[in-house]
């Protein structure tokens, strides 16, 4: 987005400028997990929670994080093309996602850098997806 503006400095002088503006994307950062079935300890999800919500503070210091949540286990169902339906998210893949938060980004590589501090690395196998979100273009 671009804009032409003119500033005038003195009675006689004025000067026209042109402002740039760059619309920020937003990006959603999947936090998967490799086993899911894998249960932490009370101690282990107080220390785990806080890693997140300083992670998640240090985005927003910086005025990107949009908002985001948890992805409960229990009473999960995957329903499946054929629609029957089955207890989730523990199918027949040992995978699941365990969270999404979604963050403002100049760039795809900036919102890398965002899921590259994410504590949900620090498990084996675990990865976090960086998707840009669509803006209600039909552009997939």
């Amino acid at each position: 987005m671009s804009n032409r503006a003119l500033l005038t400095c003195y009675p006689d002088v004025t000067y026209s400028i042109t402002l740039n503006f760059k619309k920020m994307e937003e990006y959603a950062l999947i936090m998967r997990h490799e086993d899911g079935a894998k249960i932490a300890s009370p101690e282990q999800m107080q220390i785990w929670m806080k890693q997140t919500m300083d992670w998640i503070g240090g985005i927003a210091a910086q005025n990107k994080f949009v908002g985001g949540t948890g992805l409960l286990f229990d009473d999960a169902r995957v329903v499946r093309s054929n629609k029957t339906v089955t207890n989730g998210p523990f199918g027949d893949i040992k995978e699941t996602i365990g969270g999404i938060i979604t963050v403002k980004a100049d760039s795809v590589e900036e919102a890398v850098e965002f899921a590259k501090g994410s504590p949900v690395l620090a498990g084996e196998g675990n990865t976090m997806e960086v998707r840009r979100i669509s803006r209600n273009n039909a552009v997939h």
